[in-house]
């Protein structure tokens, strides 16, 4: 059996950290789909930078572009960049459909330029969002200062966000709270929360016991707050109609959120994909506890 494809008997998705026109172009990017069971995509300004540099793939596209000369070097990266994007969304898409739209994914990056600068950052990742136009597409935000804001921000207008350079474990329970928060937004709105999705990786150089101890604690505290804005589609405020025998999807008042305490009008189906989320990470949770048990006997 394919190695890469035996990976997801474990529940591990390969995702490729590079990218470039020709991947596209020459099928290479689809056989690694189809055969090797590629599930998503990361790029970034150097990988682009890289492939524009060192390759022959975008002179036509480049040369193309010589006309217009009001294009400075950023707005070519970005026009070059978001044709890419389109063209490998598209071809992650069936991944994205197969899985639930919980898998499937490409990423593209904000300007580094913008690390400091939240309304830069959330300007670009409306444009870059919007111009390429892929449900299966991730913007990536810095978790910096000004970061956190864009993070809460994009979210809450249904932007999926892929957030990076995470150091700490408070930095980690800062942006767990910035997406929550975007979440709570995106719901008070009126959106639908169903479908968000989002990555967060962190480095950090410090002991694993102290790192575990820690992920656990901003875990659980996301898991109560979760259990908390979704109490309200139990089974006991789950109403059947008399006639029909249809559940009821009036509104139900929500504990644990200011933007729900205030009588936003929210139905229980808007969260249905959030308490599947939830039951995912309680089960990984339940086996990674029995593995280390196991572990410790042994």
């Amino acid at each position: 059996m394919n190695p890469l494809r035996a990976l997801q008997n474990f529940g591990q998705s390969v995702w490729l950290d590079d990218f470039r026109r020709s991947l596209v172009t020459s099928g290479q990017l689809q056989a690694l789909i189809t055969e090797d069971g590629l599930s998503g995509i990361t790029s970034n300004p150097s990988t682009f930078e890289k492939a524009i540099g060192d390759s022959t793939d975008y002179d036509d596209a480049l040369k193309a572009m010589e006309r217009e000369r009001d294009l400075d070097a950023g707005a070519i990266y970005e026009r070059l960049a978001v044709e890419d994007i389109k063209m490998a969304a598209d071809l992650l898409r069936p991944v994205y459909d197969a899985s639930g739209r919980s898998d499937g994914f490409i990423s593209i990056e904000v300007s580094p330029y913008f690390a400091t600068d939240s309304a830069a950052t959330i300007a670009q990742a409306r444009r870059l969002w919007h111009a390429i136009g892929r449900d299966n597409l991730m913007v990536k935000v810095p978790a910096t200062a000004a970061g956190l804001p864009a993070i809460r921000q994009l979210t809450g207008e249904g932007i999926n966000v892929n957030i990076t350079l995470l150091f700490s474990q408070t930095v980690y329970e800062a942006v767990a709270e910035a997406y929550l928060a975007g979440l709570e937004a995106l719901v008070a709105r009126g959106g639908d929360a169903r479908w968000m999705a989002s990555v967060a990786s962190t480095v950090a150089k410090t002991s694993k016991r102290s790192l575990r101890a820690e992920g656990r604690a901003i875990i659980l505290g996301f898991l109560r707050r979760q259990m908390a804005l979704m109490r309200r589609c139990g089974p006991a405020n789950q109403k059947q109609r008399s006639s029909g025998g249809e559940k009821s999807r009036g509104a139900i008042s929500a504990p644990g959120s200011d933007a729900l305490r205030r009588g936003d009008q929210t139905t229980c189906h808007e969260w249905r994909g959030l308490a599947e989320q939830l039951g995912r990470a309680r089960r990984f949770r339940d086996r990674r506890a029995l593995a280390l048990q196991h572990k410790k006997r042994n």
